[in-house]
């Protein structure tokens, strides 16, 4: 039986202005899109269209594979639902069903160690301690959750689509198979190895973790918000599309505690 998401005082300030059907109806429109836009794709005829027009329709659906994985880790902090929890993981555990027919059960566990322990070797996101670089903690960040049952499954239905629905295989791996592989490595990129890495000077927060600044519509692009990881951690009950409105209230309050700080002093000036 799931749990209930693990609570943390630090989300209060937020809560109240999240509307009760918000991210579920974020969520329905996240999943249909996704469903709507691989059914047109699966019908594309590629031999026909232009290699631009494939490589658009490859990072689009991409994007939308990324979508469905954010959707599911707001769900794991009960940010789709917190009224409903048992909607709340239904919704979580069908996008990642239909991601990569992953376990919710197993990445909602992994995911509250990632929470309690960031940054550490009990932290399953973080590296083995020893490989730092790009492509070897991705690759041990994907063995920790891939599984046998996993690759059945989606063998079982690449070859149902393929030779039941009778659904070009150029299409399966176009437009299902390489949108998932590529969605991982943007997930793993701009949500673990970028906010995660250890800084030269060291880490300066107890999350381990740092926010990548870019512009809202960038950060909506690479990630839904994901680089702002710090954020994320401070005030993990967030869904993904209030991280920009938290970060613009973190950067002004600590505006004006500059601005503070920048009174007190001239108030202590003596006068000559």
């Amino acid at each position: 039986m799931l749990q209930k998401s693990i609570v943390y005082p630090s989300q209060i300030p937020f809560e109240n202005s999240i509307h009760p059907y918000r991210g579920i109806t974020t969520a329905i429109a996240i999943i249909g899109i996704w469903a709507v836009s691989l059914i047109l794709l699966m019908n594309v005829n590629v031999q026909e269209t232009n290699i631009i027009a494939l490589v658009a329709g490859v990072l689009y659906q991409t994007f939308c594979y990324t979508g469905l994985f954010i959707t599911a880790h707001d769900a794991m902090h009960g940010a789709v639902s917190s009224y409903n929890i048992k909607l709340n993981h239904f919704i979580g555990s069908l996008c990642l069903f239909l991601y990569g027919a992953l376990s919710y059960k197993t990445l909602l566990k992994k995911h509250w160690q990632h929470h309690q322990h960031p940054g550490t070797l009990n932290d399953p996101d973080f590296h083995d301690g020893k490989h730092h670089n790009l492509i070897a903690w991705y690759l041990h960040f994907m063995k920790g959750y891939w599984s046998w049952k996993q690759i059945i499954t989606i063998t079982i239905v690449y070859n149902s689509l393929a030779y039941l629905a009778h659904v070009p295989q150029i299409n399966l791996i176009l437009f299902w198979v390489t949108p998932s592989l590529l969605s991982s490595l943007q997930l793993f990129y701009f949500g673990t190895f970028e906010p995660h890495s250890e800084p030269i000077t060291g880490y300066t927060d107890s999350s381990h973790t740092r926010t990548i600044s870019r512009p809202a519509w960038l950060s909506f692009l690479t990630c839904y918000h994901f680089g702002y990881h710090l954020e994320h951690h401070q005030y993990p009950n967030v869904p993904w599309w209030q991280l920009s409105k938290v970060h613009q209230q973190i950067d002004l309050l600590q505006l004006l505690d500059v601005d503070k700080d920048k009174q007190e002093v001239q108030t202590t000036v003596p006068v000559q």
